[in-house]
Parts: structure tokens; C-alpha cells; sequence
């Protein structure tokens, strides 16, 4: 019998699929549940619906991926802090500190948990911190830490 899965069901599939299962199956388990429902006409033509509006949605979120991952190509993140002996920093810089600075600074919202920073910055210098957008989208900002002292006997 083929039935379109209204629910996903482990070991069978998801949401939408189109499958042959065994009669006693449908018609045991699967239709009394509510995880499925006869494949008539009229509900494979919305199925095919459905997925072309899923694939439109998935084409639309990968250009907006890209236009994200192009614009944080180009960015370059300045934060002043404290430096103690040996330049090391009091405290660190954090992917909560560089996603905040993203919000503030190029007014993009990005999750601190996307920036792949290994371990906290605790140095001075300029690091390359990867954010990855997607699978295959993994942009780098440029972080570049600065002595506070120094930028303000500068000015």
C-alpha cells in the first residue's frame, strides 16, 4: 500500500515521503496513528506542491547564505583591551564578544555559537576566527586585538 508519511517515523522516513509499506502495516499502525495517510491523487499532487515549495525555500535560504558569508568576508573587528606582562590580556575576547561586536558594528546577527573559535583569545595580535554559515559556507573575519593603553596616549 503507499501511503505519504504525515510524521516522521524512524526507520521509515520523513515528513512528506512517499512510501510502499505492507497492508497489516498501514493499516495497523500507521493510518490509526495519524503518521500517515493514503497516497490518493489528490494528496500526491500537494505532496509534489509542497516539495517544489521546499526546494524554493532551500534555493532562497542558500543565495541569502551567500550574500552573508560574502559580507563577513570583508570584515575586520577591532576590540581595545588591558594587557598585562608578556601581552597578555586581562580577561579574553569570546565568540559572545565578537557576535555582539557583528550585531553592533555591521548590524549582522549572527549566533556565537556558529563562530568557530577554538579557545577564547587571550593575546594581542590579529586572529582569523571562521563562522560557519552553512556546510559549505565558512567565511573569516579578521579579529585584531589592540592594547588600550597604547590607542589612548595614542589619540
Amino acid at each position: 500500500m503507499k501511503v505519504i508519511l504525515l510524521q516522521d517515523v524512524e526507520g521509515l522516513g520523513k515528513v512528506g515521503d512517499l512510501k510502499e509499506v505492507a497492508n497489516g502495516y498501514a493499516r495497523n499502525y500507521l493510518l490509526p496513528r495519524r503518521l500517515a495517510a493514503g497516497a490518493t491523487p489528490g494528496l500526491i499532487a500537494n505532496r509534489s506542491q509542497r516539495v517544489a515549495a521546499e526546494q524554493r525555500r532551500m534555493e532562497k535560504q542558500a543565495e541569502t547564505n551567500r550574500q552573508l558569508a560574502e559580507r563577513l568576508g570583508e570584515v575586520s573587528l577591532t576590540f581595545k583591551a588591558k594587557v598585562g606582562t608578556q601581552g597578555r590580556l586581562y580577561g579574553s575576547i569570546t565568540s559572545q564578544d565578537i557576535a555582539a561586536a557583528l550585531r553592533d558594528a555591521e548590524n549582522v546577527t549572527v549566533d556565537r555559537r556558529v563562530i568557530a573559535l577554538s579557545e577564547p583569545i587571550r593575546a594581542l595580535g590579529s586572529f582569523t576566527v571562521p563562522v560557519r554559515i552553512a556546510p559549505q559556507l565558512e567565511p573569516k573575519i579578521t579579529v585584531n586585538v589592540v592594547d588600550a593603553a597604547e590607542t589612548a596616549v595614542a589619540q
